[in-house]
């Protein structure tokens, strides 16, 4: 025993004696050896600097990035959607797309945008359903389970085994007991809580699931930062969901630490279906090693809306790709914006992009709103947003604290014409490191619905003035900074 001791503690003075020279080489990596934004690596180096050694664990953990290597692969269909991506933007060129859909003039640009970097088709004839209540979402997905007829895909960040879960759980061993093939692929960290049981029996009835970056040795997740936040429900490619509501009594408004939960899902029905069916597809490929892309069934079955004749475009964005569509979508809106902005978000940490879109279109004389939860469900990542917020306050934007509950909407609208509203929160995570989706909605008549459920939303908000702003406390001005300079970590 005594040799152990004896070798350990040799051990450990050599780490001491050669710190120095450890820190440089972990500074070299950092620095040389992975592509990130100068103010991610200072930050990083500011943590390894501090805490010599243990810092770099942390960034294996934490920030090791991924090499924009592309995860998901779909050469099975890029052919077919190449051509009609091309065809797409040909008609875009030539003002042809223009003239047959009204409700994308001014945001052609946008719509060649996610065209030509996600391969997002716009597609027409979609009704849009929008839930901003947890309980409506649920009971709305849950009928349209017991009605599906061939097969149920689905797919969430979070996964509680609570009492949402169940009800969910009692409709699908329903489903599979008549033959309805059913797949869930869910994210190893933010179903870290459920029993592996659970799964297994799942698995019993005949239902599929699959784990999103599982953890190695049960436990160890090498890949902690990288999660695949997106939520979506296809239903036999008739109806599909997309939005913030994950699975957890949180989200009906049962758990007593959040109260009321307002959120924001939408029901879509029509071509953009496809969409998120596709996007489902190619991350259980990855996830479940399962290539369903070659199969008829989950690429056909769209039936046009017949209500609402809105134009989608579905678009996604995570750590795999060299931009950042959904940041980008965001700026681009921001910037095309003449009179009002809309945006509601759990997390505000913009980059700088974002920021300056927002601030110059505030000294630009257009009305910015701005509206974060009240109550903090990771502190310092709200410290920092209240900081940013701050920011806007005092250039002059209309900034909000939500106070009937915990708010996770996450979207923008711009000028009642056009809005993006899906899982991506207005932060750096989401941005850079999340797996994300959202859609993308031309038509004035719905963007005016979703004003109108940010107006009655005003009604359970406080308005934060320059005056209060400025006359925060000390202990807060200190964590605001603090978490502010830790912001690219958050």
């Amino acid at each position: 025993m005594q040799q152990i001791w004896d070798a350990a503690g040799m051990v450990l003075q050599f780490i001491w004696t050669h710190l120095v020279i450890l820190n440089g080489i972990f500074a070299i990596i950092i620095v040389f050896f992975q592509r990130k934004d100068p103010k991610t690596v200072w930050t990083w180096l500011m943590l390894l600097y501090f805490i010599p050694v243990l810092g770099f664990v942390f960034y294996l953990f934490l920030g090791a990035d991924m090499h924009k290597r592309r995860m998901f692969k779909t050469k099975e269909i890029e052919d077919k959607l190449n051509e009609a991506i091309r065809q797409q933007e040909n008609q875009i060129k030539n003002n042809e797309l223009q003239r047959q859909i009204p409700d994308i003039e001014g945001f052609s640009d946008l719509v060649m945008f996610n065209l030509d970097t996600v391969g997002a088709m716009l597609s027409g004839n979609n009704d849009i359903d929008i839930y901003v209540d947890g309980n409506t979402k649920f009971g709305a997905l849950l009928e349209d389970m017991r009605n599906a007829e061939k097969f149920i895909h689905i797919q969430y960040y979070i996964i509680k085994d609570d009492v949402l879960f169940q009800r969910v759980k009692d409709v699908l061993r329903e489903k599979a007991a008549q033959g309805v093939q059913i797949r869930i692929l869910y994210d190893a960290m933010g179903c870290r809580s459920v029993k592996r049981r659970c799964w297994k029996e799942l698995n019993r009835l005949g239902i599929r699931t699959a784990e999103f970056f599982p953890a190695r040795m049960r436990q160890l997740h090498l890949r902690i930062n990288y999660r695949n936040h997106r939520k979506i429900v296809v239903i036999d490619n008739k109806t599909a969901y997309v939005g913030g509501f994950n699975i957890g009594k949180e989200y009906i408004g049962l758990d007593p630490k959040f109260g009321y939960w307002r959120d924001t899902h939408l029901r879509l029905k029509g071509e953009a279906v496809l969409g998120l069916e596709l996007r489902f597809l190619m991350d259980w490929n990855y996830g479940a090693g399962e290539n369903l892309l070659l199969e008829n069934q989950y690429l056909s079955g769209i039936e046009p809306g017949k209500r609402d004749f809105c134009n989608v475009q579905i678009i996604y964005s995570g750590p795999d790709t060299s931009l950042q569509p959904v940041r980008d979508n965001y700026v681009r809106l921001i910037n095309k914006a003449e009179h009002k902005i809309y945006i509601q978000t759990p997390y505000f940490i913009p980059d700088e992009a974002l920021l300056t879109s927002l601030l110059i279109a505030i000294y630009s004389g257009v009305e910015v709103n701005l509206m974060i939860p009240c109550k903090p469900d990771h502190p310092f990542v709200y410290w920092a947003t209240y900081s940013y917020m701050g920011e806007l306050v005092m250039a002059g934007a209309n900034c909000y604290t939500y106070d009937g509950g915990f708010l996770h909407s996450k979207g923008l609208i711009v000028d009642d014409k056009v809005f993006c509203y899906g899982t991506a929160n207005m932060d750096i995570r989401s941005f850079a490191l999340n797996f994300e989706v959202n859609a993308v909605v031309y038509d004035e008549k719905k963007a005016q619905e979703m004003i109108g459920y940010f107006t009655d939303d005003l009604r359970h908000c406080t308005r934060i003035t320059k005056d209060m702003y400025a006359g925060r406390s000390l202990p807060l001005r200190i964590k605001e900074q603090i978490s502010r300079l830790l912001s690219p970590l958050l």
